[in-house]
């Protein structure tokens, strides 16, 4: 197959790259790899405006942000378009994740004050004399490093966040998608263009290193896990925190009383929709045995319909990373060697840029296909004696991303049970698409939250203030203190907390 993988080119000012389209190769910009002194200096000026952009107070802020997702909405084909030369992916898809994350420019924007504002914190009866205050102050400059599978909606799900918090951000995106970096990036400066409040780097994963030893104050990372780990084992050097949010091999469950035309939808288009390149997608289905031939029969029939393709009958397009194709390609012969039988595509369906979609049926639970995350156009589908048998099976995994059950009468129940960061009840992924919910995962599927009010605490440190009204008339925490006064403290303390 011809590789599809972005070259660095010689260039008279300095190493360039070249981004090309998955569909067909040709070179759609040429950007720049920024060395580790660019970065550092990118770093240095965002310093810089750090101080200019806190100071602009959150109406400032939301004022400048709304600003941006105007410019963002007004030129909506223009982003999509950059969107699909550099994934591939349908014009539809690009404008569903950009119109999510205008959504979530609007929250983080309109909810700020809010979340981080002064408040008052109760302060016992002990400390009765003093006021009690947090608030949540920026923690100076960001670096971002996003993927490439949603290029617009990932990223802004913490630069967005970590601007409404005050800081001043560093986005390195994907060396598959500098394009809509540089894009997104252009449109902020238009409505912010005294300071540089939001830069972009673009390299390799070079690049990125040289952000996670910059002196940034915090990095929010999207990717794989293995670069998560790397990420956080160069943080550490400086105890830089971070943000990982990581892969996922995400589970369905449906239970015996499920809608089976809902739930048949929502995992043939959670499964194969952008590619199957989606950190929360359908990877594995655990249907009750009593609905499970019925279930099966509808997925194969809906799936039938779909197709990967670059026309515009296409539901959607090629694998972005050409490396990816050999993953999908190994995890479905796996499958079938192993007893598995493809009811949709199989191991033929792995072309040299697109991979049709792949229905998957009597996979062993040790298998590749079910263990590793495959972030292609595939999905296993098991049959279970029951839900308790399913939520078993689905928490047997490393990752712990998202989730969604399909149950009438325990929905809320099972979503409770699932060792998952969401869970969406009766609908596909709608967690990823409600701002004020937090997003993130636990195990592999890393830890910290983007997105509500958790993800405008992530970008931002908490600053207690203890203030004295008057002198109490109990002084503990001085020398001169006297003996009675102690014992009058141990009387106190029985009678407000000693009681059986």
């Amino acid at each position: 197959m011809t590789a599809v993988q972005p070259k660095p080119t010689a260039h008279s000012v300095g190493e360039t790259f070249d981004s090309l389209s998955p569909a067909t190769d040709e070179v759609v910009g040429t950007y720049p790899v920024h060395t580790r002194e660019d970065v550092r200096a990118t770093v240095a000026r965002a310093r810089d405006a750090a101080g200019w952009w806190s100071g602009l107070g959150f109406d400032g802020r939301a004022e400048r942000l709304r600003r941006w997702k105007g410019v963002i909405t007004r030129r909506l084909p223009q982003l999509c378009q950059v969107v699909r030369d550099e994934t591939g992916k349908p014009l539809a898809d690009a404008q569903l994740e950009s119109v999510l994350a205008i959504e979530h420019i609007a929250w983080a924007g309109k909810n700020a004050r809010k979340v981080l504002g002064k408040q008052r914190r109760a302060t016992g009866l002990m400390m009765s004399n003093q006021v009690a205050t947090v608030e949540y102050q920026p923690l100076g400059v960001v670096g971002v490093i996003g993927p490439w599978n949603y290029p617009v909606f990932t990223p802004l799900g913490s630069i967005a966040y970590a601007l409404a918090a005050g800081n001043t951000v560093v986005f390195k995106p994907s060396e598959y998608t500098p394009g809509v970096g540089k894009w997104l990036v252009d449109a902020f400066n238009e409505v912010v263009p005294e300071w540089p409040v939001l830069q972009l780097i673009t390299g390799f994963g070079e690049t990125g290193a040289s952000l996670v030893g910059a002196g940034v104050d915090k990095i929010a990372f999207t990717g794989s896990t293995g670069t998560g780990k790397k990420i956080m084992a160069a943080a550490a050097e400086t105890l830089t925190p971070v943000i990982i949010e990581a892969g996922g091999k995400d589970a369905v469950l449906v239970d015996a009383d499920a809608d089976l035309e809902a739930a048949a939808d929502a995992t043939v288009w959670g499964a194969f929709s952008n590619s199957g390149q989606t950190c929360i997608g359908v990877e594995r289905v655990y249907v009750h045995e009593r609905v499970h031939d019925e279930f099966v029969a509808k997925v194969v029939e809906k799936s039938k319909d779909v197709r990967a393709g670059s026309d515009e009958a296409a539901q959607y397009g090629p694998v972005t990373m050409p490396s990816q194709l050999a993953v999908i390609k190994r995890h479905i012969a796996d499958a079938i060697e192993r007893g598995g039988k493809a009811l949709v595509g199989g191991v033929d369906a792995v072309g040299d840029r697109y991979v049709q979609p792949t229905v998957l049926v009597d996979v062993p639970e040790d298998s590749s296909a079910v263990k590793e995350e495959t972030f292609g156009p595939t999905v296993t589908i098991a049959k279970v004696r029951d839900m308790d048998e399913a939520v078993e099976k689905a928490n047997d995994t490393k990752y712990g991303l998202g989730s969604t059950v399909f149950s009438k009468s325990r929905g809320p129940e099972l979503a409770a049970r699932l060792r998952t960061g969401m869970t969406a009840i009766n609908a596909p992924l709608s967690f990823a698409g409600i701002a004020s919910l937090p997003f993130g995962g636990v195990g592999d599927s890393g830890f910290g939250r983007i997105h509500g009010p958790e993800g405008l605490r992530e970008f931002a440190r908490p600053k207690a203030v203890a203030r004295q009204r008057f002198t109490a008339p109990i002084v503990m925490t001085s020398f001169s203190r006297k003996e009675k006064t102690d014992a009058l403290v141990a009387k106190l303390i029985t009678v407000l907390h000693g009681k059986r």
